[in-house]
């Protein structure tokens, strides 16, 4: 497809009589889609037009807006003025006390290899040869060996045999077997 003199002159007498992308590309003819009379009309620099999906042009939304803001000046004054009540009917509420107690900084213990057991979360936390490994230790979930947190990072679903690909993957050049 290539875009000679005549066929951009008929997209531009096209674009100015305000025919749709595709009625312009259906009368260029063979080899030129909806998307490349669009692009040459961006290149050339032709004027924008509305979207067909977002609909109106700027003047309408422009009026628009200014129904919108005479509306909303004419319900601002139709508001009455309330008037204010005396102080002394007015009283302000009593204050709330709350206390606070300090907040005690408690360490949880480590859950070691001899502290677990079904309902207690055994996802690893550290190295095994380091001092602090341990185990997570949170409640585990019903059938499970992990907490909840742990299981969505342990298991992951998996498609419906039907929708899997069924060829292997392609290798890429320098990345598969060597031969």
């Amino acid at each position: 497809m290539s875009w000679t003199d005549a066929r951009i002159e008929m997209l531009r007498n096209g674009w100015e009589q305000g025919l749709t992308a595709s009625q312009i590309a259906e009368q260029l003819g063979e080899g030129i889609s909806r998307n490349a009379v669009i692009g040459k009309a961006h290149r050339l620099g032709l004027k924008a037009r509305p979207s067909p999906v977002k609909g109106g042009d700027a003047a309408a939304i422009e009026g628009g807006a200014e129904r919108i803001v005479a509306a909303t000046t004419a319900a601002v004054a139709a508001i009455e003025p309330v008037t204010a009540a005396p102080a002394a009917a007015v009283r302000a509420p009593a204050p709330v006390v709350r206390k606070v107690r300090p907040a005690v900084a408690a360490k949880p213990a480590k859950t070691s290899l001899l502290d677990l057991s079904e309902k207690i979360c055994k996802w690893p936390i550290g190295h095994p040869g380091e001092t602090d490994f341990h185990f997570c230790g949170k409640p585990s979930n019903t059938g499970f060996p992990y907490c909840n947190e742990h299981c969505l990072l342990a298991y992951q679903a998996q498609l419906p045999r039907r929708d899997r690909n069924r060829a292997p993957p392609p290798v890429m050049p320098g990345f598969g077997p060597r031969r």
